[in-house]
Parts: C-alpha cells; sequence; structure tokens
C-alpha cells in the first residue's frame, strides 16, 4: 500500500490535469469528502465546477451521477418513485440518481424548495424514505452541488436547513493569468478517462487514515471559543450550529491529512473556517462580506498558529 501522502498527491495531481490552478479548492473537496461530508461551490457558470466534479469522481474511482436541476425539476426525479408493476401485479421501487456514490447536483437553487429538499435525508442520513420504506445509499455518498449568483433569473434562495447540509461552500473564480494561457495555448486533448483512478482499497486506507486523526483538546477548546462567541457576540443572527461545530473538526482533521500529517493544528481550523461559516453566518446591522464576518472572528479569538 502506497503512504497517505502519495495517495493524496496522486488525486491532487491527476484532478489538476483537468482544472489548472485550482488546488486549494481541490484539497478542500478532497477533505470533505474524507470527513464524510457535501460541497457547495457558487460561482459563475464556465470556471470548472461541473469539471471538477467529473474529475474528482472519475479520479477517486466512485460511481458518478448527475441531476441537472430545474424549475419543473421533481422530487421523484432525484430519489425514485414507486410504479405499479401489472406483469407482477405490484408496486416496484425504480432508483433514482441519488443512489450513487458522487451526485453532482448542478445548478440547485433553480429546482424549488420542494425539490431541493428531496436531498435532506440523503445527505445527513445516508438513506431515502419513500411510502414508508427507506433505502440505504451507496457506500461513500457524497454530494458536490453547484449555485449560480443569486441575482440570476429564475433561480431560489435555498432554505437554511438545506444549506446547513453541506459542510463546505467555496467558489472557484477565474483562472490565473498563467493557467488562462496554458488552457487557451494547449492543442493536447486531455481526456478524464485516461486519468488514473484510486483502488477501492486505496478509499478505504484513506478514511481509515482520518478516523485516526489526533485532536488535543487545546483544538477542541479552539473551536469552541468560536462557536461562543458566533453565539454570544450580537454580532450574526444566528450562531453556529452544532452540526457546524461537527463540520469545523472534521474538516480541520480531513484538512490535516491532506496536508500530510495525522494531527490537528490550530492553522488547520483558520484554514477551513472561512468555508464553514460563509453560508451560515449573516451579520445584523450593516451587512458585512463573508471576510469581513471572518476577521471580526478572528480579531475577538487568539489563536497561536
Amino acid at each position: 500500500m502506497r503512504t497517505v501522502e502519495e495517495i493524496i498527491e496522486q488525486i491532487v495531481g491527476e484532478t489538476q490535469k483537468m482544472l489548472l490552478g485550482k488546488e486549494r479548492q481541490i484539497r478542500l473537496a478532497l477533505s470533505a469528502f474524507l470527513s464524510g461530508s457535501h460541497v457547495l461551490i457558487e460561482d459563475i457558470p464556465g470556471v470548472g465546477k461541473t469539471t471538477l466534479a467529473k474529475t474528482l469522481a472519475h479520479v477517486l474511482g466512485l460511481e458518478y451521477s448527475r441531476v441537472q436541476f430545474t424549475s419543473d425539476l421533481l422530487p421523484s426525479d432525484i430519489i425514485g418513485v414507486n410504479f405499479y408493476n401489472t406483469k407482477e401485479a405490484s408496486f416496484e421501487f425504480k432508483k433514482g440518481p441519488a443512489f450513487t456514490q458522487f451526485l453532482l447536483a448542478d445548478e440547485i437553487n433553480r429546482a424549488s424548495s420542494k425539490t431541493q429538499s428531496a436531498l435532506l435525508e440523503a445527505m445527513e442520513e445516508r438513506q431515502i424514505s419513500v411510502d414508508g420504506v427507506r433505502y440505504e445509499l451507496p457506500k461513500h455518498f457524497f454530494v458536490i452541488a453547484t449555485k449560480n449568483p443569486t441575482e440570476e433569473i429564475g433561480t431560489y434562495e435555498l432554505p437554511s436547513s438545506q444549506l446547513d447540509r453541506f459542510s463546505i461552500t467555496f467558489s472557484l473564480g477565474y483562472p490565473s493569468y498563467e493557467a488562462e494561457k496554458s488552457i487557451l495555448t494547449n492543442k493536447k486533448v486531455i481526456s478524464i478517462e485516461s486519468l488514473k483512478h484510486l483502488s477501492k482499497d486505496e478509499i478505504l486506507y484513506l478514511q481509515e487514515k482520518f478516523l485516526s486523526i489526533h485532536v488535543e483538546d487545546s483544538i477542541i477548546e479552539i473551536i469552541q471559543e468560536i462557536l461562543s462567541f458566533t453565539r454570544e457576540s450580537g454580532l450574526f443572527k444566528n450562531g453556529l450550529s452544532p452540526r457546524a461545530a461537527l463540520s469545523l473538526l472534521d474538516m480541520s482533521k480531513a484538512w490535516s491529512l491532506v496536508s500530510g500529517r495525522d494531527f490537528v493544528i490550530p492553522s488547520d481550523v483558520l484554514e477551513v473556517l472561512p468555508h464553514i461559516t460563509y453560508h451560515r453566518l449573516e451579520s445584523v446591522g450593516v451587512s458585512k462580506t463573508p471576510q469581513e464576518m471572518i476577521d471580526a472572528i478572528l480579531e475577538k479569538i487568539h489563536i497561536d498558529t
């Protein structure tokens, strides 16, 4: 078995062949997968959101499905539906695209709240209930959802309950000058299918290593101090929830793993904190940007890195 570092570098290196100059975002998405959580990517069309999902799914060696969210999409189009089999004279369940290992929910905020909510149980409990019957989802179930800017026509706001199911959010942004020049001048076409992918044993090995990451009490105290500040400072409409606290801890552990360590340090918490809070915290009074809200937290929380 290869080392963790070798496996991580293969995942990042192979994915970067399709998505130049986005190493940090690749590592964030990988961290979310290793921690058993989900990712929301908000950005304008055409910057590589779908490419990231398709490539990462292949490199991880996972079964992949994509659902294009539209205004007329129904919950049954995602999770499946019971239908009457006339030959058998009984009802049968036809599984929807959610029954996969890696699900891309593309442009999730173009569907109604009712349809968006069809994923709530799947993302939280790794199961789907239809007509009182529960169906287990495949192992390693992982969701990457893309979200269009809310000022675009035909979009709906994601309810807070849906947003909170996503451990982290980030954007890809435009490529750097050098990366874009490489994209424009590179005549060699690389297919996703040609990229190396992991074996099932290597995926299990990484997840076992994640479970063994050591966390000192001092790290727990830092996280609790952050939670208390968001709840008691009066700067935010609502503080971070217990689910957000667990996401912060798990993402800090996963970030330490993809950084080549088997223990969490304070800088791991700082690296993932903005992505945990961007979609969860809303300022009171004068509207603040996500970065201004993070700065307000860090001004009050002293962390020795």
